[in-house]
């Protein structure tokens, strides 16, 4: 059963919101425009924010619902590698030839049925982060740095090691936003 349920949240992390959305409501491949990034950050400026919101939304809610299906199905398996297996079906889902999202979002579900007051910490940090700055890649990158050091004051092991992974997808997914970061060439928001 503990390989099912891993089996089902690497599939529920598959689910590609963001070209679930573009097709059905704006007949869009949102992969053909913009970044070519199934994320919520393409989604926001391929589609608008409506769109954007929306992808956002059920990429984290994919992380939280994987979190929990160990205890919905009485599984002695830790939340958090449930966890883990949707985010890496987020970043190379099978419903979309393995080409995904940066795994913030998706990141953020898990820590959200996780731990949701430290989510709710690190939801404020990253919008402070992208109000000062205008970069989301910028914002998720800060934002996973500061859920890392928050992991080592809590004293959760299980914690430490997920986030640590999660801060690794997370800089490793967002190499071409820093050199474009360095290069001053990176996209800024324009709604906030």
């Amino acid at each position: 059963m503990i390989i099912v349920v891993l089996i089902l949240s690497y599939l529920l992390g598959s689910i590609p919101s963001g070209l679930i959305i573009g097709k059905m409501f704006y007949g869009i491949d949102i992969r053909e425009h913009g970044s070519g990034n199934l994320g919520g950050t393409n989604t926001f400026r391929t589609l608008g924010v409506k769109a954007g919101l929306a992808v956002t939304i059920m990429d984290v809610l994919k992380g939280t619902l994987a979190t929990s299906l160990p205890l919905l199905f009485h599984v002695d398996v830790h939340p958090l590698v449930a966890g883990a297996f949707s985010v890496v079906g987020h970043m190379y889902p099978v419903f979309a030839g393995f080409r995904g999202g940066k795994a913030v979002a998706t990141s953020g579900g898990v820590l959200l049925g996780y731990v949701p007051l430290l989510f709710l910490l690190f939801f404020a940090v990253f919008f402070i982060s992208l109000y000062i700055s205008k970069y989301v890649s910028l914002s998720s990158m800060i934002t996973a740095s500061i859920a890392l050091i928050t992991s080592f004051i809590v004293r959760d092991i299980p914690l430490i090691i997920v986030v640590a992974v999660f801060t690794l997808f997370i800089f490793y997914r967002h190499r071409a936003n820093i050199i474009r970061i360095k290069e001053g060439t990176e996209p800024k928001i324009k709604w906030l």
